[in-house]
């Protein structure tokens, strides 16, 4: 297993205090950098309402897109642990609320993933299988895979996942999540690499780990976007 530096330290920002890595290398794979903000020169009114600074209407910078609002346009302070802020920090309207979606991950998901689930995993086009523990690291890094044999996949590395269903009864009606397909390139490798999971006995528990999958990789692919 890869021995990842768990290390942090405190940094003090112009949008506040923020709990990161000592090792910027090992950030978390759904971690957003902090963006440039607005100039003072270029913001002369609020980017939403339009009503003009002066003296009685300040201008404030909301902590995610960086764009320069007034106070009523940017009051909310919410919580926003992909750029690793210690505190809630202000917000404009538009992005408190992807904010506060995105806490459920983090407050529900994000446990559900580091707990783990227990699949019967296919490598490649293999004819045998391992049932084994996959859960996430807690860096978020990498899914680790525990069996009678032992490997990692490192989450940057994945190029697509297929979540695959089955219906939740025989006759029919709503489907659930039953196993995963993944795509990704072993470390040292550039040759890409096949892995099934198929939910093993607990097929509650392990439903629950893949649709937490699922919201990870929409995260995942965001991050990578931006």
């Amino acid at each position: 297993m890869s021995t990842v530096p768990d290390g942090k330290k405190l940094v003090r920002s112009p949008s506040g205090l923020r709990m990161v890595p000592e090792n910027g290398a090992f950030n978390s794979p759904f971690s957003l950098d902090e963006p440039q903000w607005v100039p003072d020169k270029e913001c002369p009114s609020c980017m939403q309402c339009d009503k003009k600074y002066d003296f009685l209407t300040r201008k404030h910078h909301c902590r995610r897109c960086g764009r320069c609002f007034c106070d009523k346009c940017c009051s909310k302070k919410v919580a926003l642990p992909r750029m690793c802020f210690v505190d809630p920090v202000r917000q404009c309207g538009e992005c408190s609320l992807v904010s506060q979606k995105e806490m459920e991950f983090y407050d529900k998901q994000l446990k559900v993933l580091m707990g783990g689930g227990s699949f019967i995993v296919t490598l490649g086009t293999s004819k045998t299988s391992e049932t084994m523990m996959c859960r996430l690291s807690n860096n978020h890094r990498y899914i680790f895979f525990d069996g009678e044999s032992h490997f990692e996949v490192e989450l940057s590395r994945i190029s697509s996942m297929q979540v695959l269903t089955e219906e939740s009864t025989p006759e029919g009606g709503n489907s659930r999540a039953s196993g995963m397909l993944l795509h990704y390139k072993p470390t040292g490798s550039q040759d890409p690499q096949q892995l099934r999971m198929e939910a093993a006995d607990d097929k509650k528990t392990a439903s629950s780990w893949l649709a937490a999958m699922h919201k990870a990789a929409k995260l995942l692919y965001e991050a990578r976007d931006r």
